[in-house]
């Protein structure tokens, strides 16, 4: 018998796994520790002008696979009319069968809408005009979107230069949904970026009051921002790099080097790795002294299409997996931490499958007892936030690992009509244990399984930053 498609059993096989779902994961409140939702719009409440502008604007995800299937770029990124793109991207949904994005865009148009129609070329314009006219109602603005959904905490993505002005008016309206800023100071990193790196540190040093000429200074301006956002709220970090910087460095030496930035000399690829293994340790130092936890997110190989790139500029869609090697510098990254007991809590994030079962055990070199999962192996993310690529990193995580310690889900996204994500990673995580119990691998108690199925959903993640 055919089940039918999305119905309240979905990606749920079993009837140890419906149970698991319906009485211990799905009505958990939602703690979005990572993503990138613009804090202005929540400050602000903004509301939607229609489907196009909240669900197609920024989604590189749908952008790549509208590409794909050779439509116009005028329909993705360009100038076309609102309601035109929606049609071009209805024209795609029945081709993007078994990716996630045909799910997604069901997820999203049920709970958020109430639509239960498939999204195709002759639902379209229905489709667009229904949710187009909910999103002018008040109870379709962005904070009522996150409501919604049963959000309880939000973690931005803030660059250390933000005066985090719309942090503290979220704050200051009283909103029942925490929004805090996390720390992201990838650009003081990216010394080999010449004119644009030293224009980086030109803000960053007005911002802290500060003249930066040296690393002593750097280090002094990174400070006062560290202890600014702190004092807002901040107690996360977040990295986004190809692998970990951590070469044998002295800080005379990175010193030397910073200089030779500053005053426009070209660097040795040895030289710019010391630096940004000096300046991320100092980092990674500066978070533990605060008590913050830190994230570093993997793998990622940015802007491969430099024509594309020209034309639309970074992060437009032309990202791919990388493939670079991993063990060896994380593991001399995090033992320098640790050897002087400065290692913060640290979640690490994988882009490469391939890398899963490195990072899984990883984290158990550096799991000291002190605190209860101090070091995660994080959720697939970017293009393993998906049933195989969750289902893989639950698996390995559960092998190699503890998967009952594990603080789940994040959106990572940008998108408002992101969180059904959370439902999603939640029915594949009661789905694994489900199947588990009725194949006699896991004991049918139900009560205990619940209990971790729940804590993975929401008590972890609580504990674990202490929200």
């Amino acid at each position: 018998m055919t089940k039918p498609f999305l119905d309240e059993d979905f990606l749920l096989e079993t009837a140890a796994a419906q149970e698991l779902y319906h009485d211990f994961a799905k009505d958990q409140p939602i703690i979005d520790y990572h993503c990138h939702l613009p804090p202005q719009e929540l400050a602000n409440d903004h509301q939607f002008q229609n489907l196009t502008k909240i669900w197609l604007d920024g989604d590189h995800y749908k952008w790549r696979a509208m590409r794909t299937l050779g439509i116009d770029e005028k329909y993705i990124t360009g100038d076309a009319p609102d309601k035109e793109k929606l049609a071009q991207w209805a024209e795609a949904v029945p081709y993007t069968m078994r990716n996630p994005l045909y799910h997604w865009t069901h997820l999203e148009l049920q709970r958020y809408f109430g639509i239960n129609d498939l999204l195709n070329p002759t639902s379209a314009d229905a489709i667009y005009d229904q949710a187009t006219t909910l999103l002018q109602e008040p109870d379709y603005s962005v904070r009522s979107l996150v409501e919604k959904m049963n959000v309880e905490v939000i973690c931005t993505t803030d660059d250390p230069v933000d005066d985090l002005a719309y942090h503290k008016k979220i704050k200051a309206d009283g909103w029942k949904v925490t929004v805090l800023p996390a720390f992201r100071p990838d650009k003081c990193l990216t010394i080999e970026k010449g004119s644009t790196f030293l224009s980086y540190l030109n803000k960053l040093g007005e911002v802290s009051s500060t003249e930066i000429t040296d690393l002593s200074s750097l280090f002094a301006a990174l400070n006062n921002r560290l202890d600014y956002f702190h004092e807002n709220g901040c107690r996360l970090s977040d990295h986004g790099i190809e692998h970990m910087f951590a070469s044998d460095f002295l800080n005379d030496n990175a010193d030397r080097i910073l200089k030779k930035a500053i005053s426009g000399e070209r660097l040795t690829n040895d030289q710019i790795t010391e630096y940004k293994s000096a300046v991320l340790y100092f980092l990674s130092t500066a978070y533990h002294s605060r008590g913050w936890t830190q994230q570093f997110h993997l793998g990622a190989l940015r802007n491969n299409n430099t024509r594309m790139e020209s034309i639309l500029g970074p992060d437009t869609g032309f990202d791919s997996i990388g493939d670079w090697s991993q063990a060896s510098a994380l593991s001399r990254f995090l033992n320098r931490l640790d050897s002087s007991d400065q290692l913060a809590k640290t979640v690490l994030y994988n882009l490469n499958p391939g890398d899963n079962a490195v990072l899984a055990t990883m984290i158990g070199n550096f799991n000291d007892g002190s605190i209860r999962g101090k070091i995660q192996f994080g959720s697939g993310w970017w293009y393993l936030d998906q049933k195989d690529g969750m289902e893989d990193q639950m698996n390995v995580l559960s092998n190699m690992g503890l998967l009952s310690c594990f603080i789940g889900m994040l959106t990572d996204s940008r998108s408002f009509l992101s969180y059904p994500r959370h439902e999603y990673f939640r029915r594949i995580l009661c789905n694994l244990f489900g199947n588990d119990i009725t194949a006699g691998r896991l004991p049918a108690d139900m009560q205990w399984i619940g209990k971790i199925v729940s804590d993975i959903c929401y008590h972890n993640a609580k504990n674990y930053f202490g929200f």
